[in-house]
């Protein structure tokens, strides 16, 4: 059997997933909430927390949003595994395929948690409505079927912690001076790094053929 475009995006999709659940599941069940691992100093830390919401810890919108949010994941899903197969029956070029490949694996990896992760832990960060804000929880997780919450409103498992730039402002600086500044603050995982590699990837390199429609073979 030849290897091909599709055998391809199969194996790096399949590669990213593995690496993601992997060390969510890893972290998951032998981290607190809060809990870090200087991995690299003070710039490279392994920091856990849940997410409800969006990459790199955005959230909006309480349980609802979550679930809107994950049907519109599924959906996007869909569509780019659907356009993916497109351009290899069009036998576009290789790199195209890897920068759909790392986006689509992102994408599913993150779902992965939302849809499943409620079910497959005993414990997570789930939302009240009596106090309508996100609540976390105490001690470690396990993995044992024990569920914490429904279908699609499981938490995303973030780690990646990168304060680079961790300093008081100096009090001349407009508006912000004075004030504690981290950068970069957001906290984020494998997938969501597959989707921003992927993204960025493409529109540096391939941007004129996926949306000029001129189909390069290579």
């Amino acid at each position: 059997m030849n290897f091909n475009k599709k055998h391809l995006a199969f194996l790096i999709i399949l590669l990213i997933l593995v690496i993601d659940q992997a060390l969510k599941v890893w972290i998951k069940t032998n981290f607190a909430i809060g809990d870090e691992m200087r991995v690299i100093g003070n710039w490279f830390i392994l920091h856990f927390t849940e997410n409800p919401g969006m990459a790199f810890g955005l959230k909006f919108w309480g349980i609802w949003g979550k679930i809107g949010l994950s049907i519109f994941r599924i959906a996007a899903i869909v569509a780019i595994a659907w356009y993916l197969n497109h351009l290899i029956k069009q036998q576009v070029k290789t790199g195209i395929i890897v920068g759909l490949s790392l986006i689509l694996a992102g994408a599913i990896g993150n779902i992965i948690d939302s849809a499943f992760y409620g079910y497959l832990f005993d414990s997570g960060t789930t939302y009240s409505s009596e106090f309508n804000q996100w609540v976390s929880y105490y001690g470690i997780s396990k993995l044992n079927f024990g569920g914490y919450a429904g279908f699609l409103q499981g938490c995303v498992v973030d780690m990646f912690y990168f304060p680079i730039i961790d300093t008081v402002l100096p009090s001349w600086v407009p508006i912000i001076g004075g004030e504690h500044f981290v950068f970069f603050r957001p906290v984020f995982n494998i997938a969501d790094s597959s989707i921003t590699i992927g993204v960025i990837y493409l529109l540096l390199f391939h941007r004129h053929t996926l949306f000029g429609h001129q189909h390069n073979h290579k």
